[in-house]
């Protein structure tokens, strides 16, 4: 398939070229692209003539910017030209250092026609010219994507990707100025659930990849704080610290109310009623911290709220009496009673339950998340809350 006017362009952020800027973009042309968009992002008068070179091409347009921005900046100006300026399907983002081949850009562009969808023109690593401390890093960045954001990558820093024109507006607000707004990128389409697919490209390096301005330490730091930051932010880790305030309240107000209630009783019927006391209150700061985590917006609040004590009372009753039973059972092994005399002479069965709602309720948590997050928090009109 010829790119030959097709509704796809190029673009091509470029800071401080040399010669390979023309030989790049001369490639492209005579791989039938024939619109190309260029940023220059502030590398100085020094290199105005890589530019100029570039702009004497036809189908080219040079993009300035004054001082340097970074990477990420110099898309989303572009992004923003296109947008304003065309009205094609989408467009491939290539580096300007002779780095990806031509026949692998138009393989890109290619399957963004057919499937739609972002593609990820992704490096294969086994090759023996591929660079130790390249192969290295990419092997972890992709360990790390995939055991802490869920999405197996290949290549999480390729910069040849082909985008549908109707995620540019979207890819403009994603937050980062330099090579972190690549990351940014990945993880902006993971909690969008924007689908994307891979094709393996062959990347040539030069002289062990030496004209690249990715600083190794720096912006790797800048990339791993913004995966942390983004797995902090995502409603499992803001359910888990709902869950560790709400927790933390309600063992306080069961313990409270086990140590008054069993003075005049003891039995199943007594952690039942402590364990629902405390539940009742502590479901209630719960289930207004879920909501706003789920983002549960509209619809009826008594139907959800229905749906919440539902889930409540079975946790109740699960966990209430899994914890009498293994504290009753525990209170016939030797020296458990004894043990826990010493904390409360008057009532050890009373400690050991406190201690087994522990990891009783661990168990339960994993279940209540997820019940939560697909039926009772479940968006109006959706199969998943976001």
């Amino acid at each position: 398939m010829s790119m030959s006017d097709s509704p796809v362009s190029i673009i091509l952020p470029s800071y401080k070229p040399d010669e390979k800027l023309l030989s790049t973009v001369l490639g492209l042309k005579e791989a039938g692209f024939d619109d190309i968009i260029v940023v220059d992002d502030g590398g100085g008068k020094d290199y105005n003539k890589y530019f100029d070179e570039v702009r004497a091409v036809e189908g080219c347009t040079v993009l300035v910017h004054p001082e340097n921005r970074g990477k990420g900046a110099a898309l989303k100006t572009a992004f923003r030209w296109y947008l304003d300026n065309r009205q094609g399907r989408g467009v491939i983002t290539v580096d300007g250092d002779g780095q990806h081949r031509p026949e692998d850009i138009v393989i890109c562009g290619e399957k963004l026609l057919s499937k739609d969808k972002v593609i990820l023109g992704c490096r294969d690593f086994t090759q023996p010219d591929v660079p130790a401390r390249s192969a290295f890093g990419n092997k972890f960045s992709c360990g790390v994507f995939k055991v802490l954001v869920g999405m197996k990558i290949s290549d999480t820093q390729t910069g040849l990707r082909a985008i549908p024109t109707k995620y540019l507006d979207m890819m403009c607000t994603v937050k980062g100025d330099r090579y972190e707004y690549e990351t940014n990128m990945l993880l902006f389409m993971k909690r969008h659930k924007i689908p994307y697919s891979e094709t393996k490209i062959r990347t040539v390096y030069i002289n062990e990849n030496e004209t690249s301005h990715f600083r190794p330490v720096r912006d790797s730091m800048r990339i791993y704080s913004l995966i942390f930051k983004y797995l902090f932010t995502t409603p499992f880790m803001l359910f888990l610290g709902s869950s560790m305030i709400c927790y933390f309240f309600d063992w306080l107000m069961f313990t409270g109310i086990n140590f008054y209630v069993s003075k005049i009783a003891e039995g199943l019927i007594i952690t039942v009623a402590s364990y629902g006391g405390a539940r009742l209150i502590s479901s209630m700061l719960n289930f207004y911290l879920n909501r706003l985590i789920f983002k549960k917006q509209g619809g009826s609040v008594l139907s959800t709220m229905i749906k919440y004590y539902l889930l409540v009372a079975f946790n109740l009753l699960v966990g209430s009496v899994a914890v009498h039973l293994i504290s009753t059972g525990l209170l016939n092994v030797s020296g458990v009673v004894d043990f826990c005399r010493t904390i409360n002479a008057e009532s050890p069965s009373t400690v050991l339950e406190s201690v087994i709602k522990l990891p009783v309720d661990g168990m339960l948590y994993v279940c209540s998340y997820t019940v939560q997050k697909y039926i009772v928090f479940k968006k109006d009109g959706t199969d998943d809350a976001k």
